[in-house]
């Protein structure tokens, strides 16, 4: 079963809040001044960039992307978080290696919630 594009959408942005929250509880170099409100509305602004900027941003770094077998993805995942820090200022990432590291931990939860819905649709 295929989700429809409002669902995967949602579902990015779900991802994104919670992957936002937790980057912010384990790594001190985010901060948002504990209001589940700018972790929402910051997982809203990540979720549409990821949506727009980022495959524009994976095809210009195509060459990088491949010649590092993927792990330029993980550059490309802290840009991702940084603008996103860039254009909602209540999130703040203090730099560019903090906002890389934030990536990380968001791409891992991406991944675990991706993995529970696949589950989910399977049963």
């Amino acid at each position: 079963m295929q989700l429809r594009p409002l669902s995967r959408f949602l579902l990015r942005w779900f991802a994104s809040s919670l992957g936002l929250a937790v980057a912010a509880a384990i790594l001190s170099t985010i901060s948002y001044n504990r209001d589940l409100g700018v972790i929402v509305i910051a997982g809203l602004v990540l979720a549409i960039i990821n949506t727009i900027i980022k495959p524009i941003l994976v095809v210009l770094a195509l060459p990088a992307v491949i010649l590092t077998l993927g792990l330029f993805m993980i550059i490309i995942n802290g840009l991702t978080v940084y603008i996103a820090s860039r254009l909602y200022h209540p999130l703040h990432v203090t730099n560019f290696w903090a906002a890389v590291f934030a990536g990380v931990v968001i791409g891992l939860v991406n991944y675990l919630v991706s993995i529970v819905i696949r589950d989910i649709k399977a049963t």
